[in-house]
């Protein structure tokens, strides 16, 4: 087997299986090829791997990032962020381009909300442009932003995959839509010649150095995310940058402002289009898989608070002195034009921490369009 490195995520990959109707379809042959030496199996459509005979879920989940499904989406790609109406909501869209991810973060929501614990990518990308070129027909005023992060990240297994450059060509003639990819690693072999005509948002999550480094496992290191940023930035991209989730630890200030520092010392802050901030959240489900999981982790073991959207969160005064440090730290750095913004939270809080609601400025969305209208146009 190949060395496991976090600058290829997809290098964990062991056993990959293929649904039978998609054993012909060019991507299929072209991640196959990219996959030399895996076991290789061919199943009947909406099957998968069988972890029937394994002791525990915690053990799945493991396990099963070291197997593949390739399979068809065979519903809608394009769908809402799923959003709670009790916070506040950026109007995102999320491109379902498949499910989990071989990088293995503590904190992470999938571990809970996922039914299958494997890996698996929609092969039938030729529905997926068709379902976007359809969309933004019936509607061409609307603005949208798109992203394929939200149930696996979007550039882990795109060195198999090729993706990226798939959706960057779709993406660089739709005047009213950007497409981000949200990573937590620097896979970035397809990105250099695509041509991208900014449309093309590449994104990353950041946290304390001490976070990254024991809870974000397999992925690649905060000085190895910066530099990626800055070379994408070098090559014309539009950049985005997302504190989620903040984490109270010993240490929390003084190794966020660090990151921070380091970020725009690193790329141009002009680059970026927006930063999200949005404090540890969480399915009750999840505490207890993700102790089972990684019993050294402590972070789960702070006081919480169950939340309109019923997922715990911290409590809203240490929340708010979070945010008021993260605020007043990027507040140093930020261009006019970048689009600082709270992920899911409560109007009170960014009267808090901002002195306004969004409401006042027309909207978290109209927000974000305005600075992606104004940052996203050709290098």
């Amino acid at each position: 087997m190949p060395h496991i490195s976090p600058l290829d995520p997809a290098a964990i990959i062991q056993h990959v299986y293929v649904e039978d109707d998609c054993r012909d379809l060019p991507l299929t042959k072209d991640i196959l090829a990219k996959l030399p030496g895996r076991d290789v199996r061919i199943i009947p459509p909406r099957t998968g791997p069988d972890f029937s005979v394994e002791k525990s879920a915690s053990h799945n989940l493991t396990k099963g990032k070291k197997h593949l499904v390739l399979c068809k989406n065979r519903g809608r790609f394009l769908k809402p962020c799923p959003a709670t109406r009790e916070y506040r909501c950026c109007d995102y869209q999320v491109l379902n381009v498949g499910m989990n991810c071989p990088m293995d973060c503590v904190y992470c929501i999938l571990q809970a909300y996922l039914n299958n614990p494997w890996l698996s990518f929609f092969v039938n990308t030729d529905d997926l442009l068709a379902e976007l070129a359809s969309t933004f027909a019936e509607t061409p005023q609307t603005f949208r932003r798109i992203g394929t992060g939200e149930f696996t990240d979007s550039m882990a297994l795109d060195r198999i995959t090729g993706l990226s450059k798939i959706l960057i060509e779709f993406f660089k003639d739709t005047p009213n839509a950007v497409l981000e990819l949200k990573s937590k690693a620097v896979v970035l072999d397809n990105l250099k010649h695509s041509a991208h005509n900014g449309r093309t948002i590449m994104s990353w999550s950041l946290n304390s150095p001490e976070i990254m480094s024991k809870e974000e496992l397999r992925t690649a290191t905060l000085d190895q995310r910066l530099a990626a940023a800055a070379q994408c930035a070098a090559w014309g991209y539009k950049l985005a940058f997302h504190f989620d989730p903040l984490i109270y630890h010993p240490g929390w200030k003084k190794g966020y402002k660090e990151t921070i520092d380091r970020l725009f010392a690193a790329v141009p802050a002009a680059s970026i289009v927006w930063i999200s901030i949005g404090a540890l959240r969480f399915l009750p489900a999840l505490k207890n898989i993700a102790t089972d999981r990684f019993p050294k982790s402590r972070f789960f073991h702070e006081e919480f608070v169950l939340g309109l959207d019923n997922k715990y969160r911290y409590f809203r005064p240490l929340r708010t002195e979070m945010y008021r440090h993260m605020a007043d730290h990027l507040s140093r750095h930020l261009n006019p034009d970048t689009c600082l913004y709270f992920c899911m939270e409560s109007d009170e809080i960014w009267q808090d921490v901002f002195g306004f609601t969004p409401e006042e400025k027309g909207g978290l969305p109209a927000m974000l369009d305005l600075a992606a209208r104004t940052k996203c146009t050709s290098p």
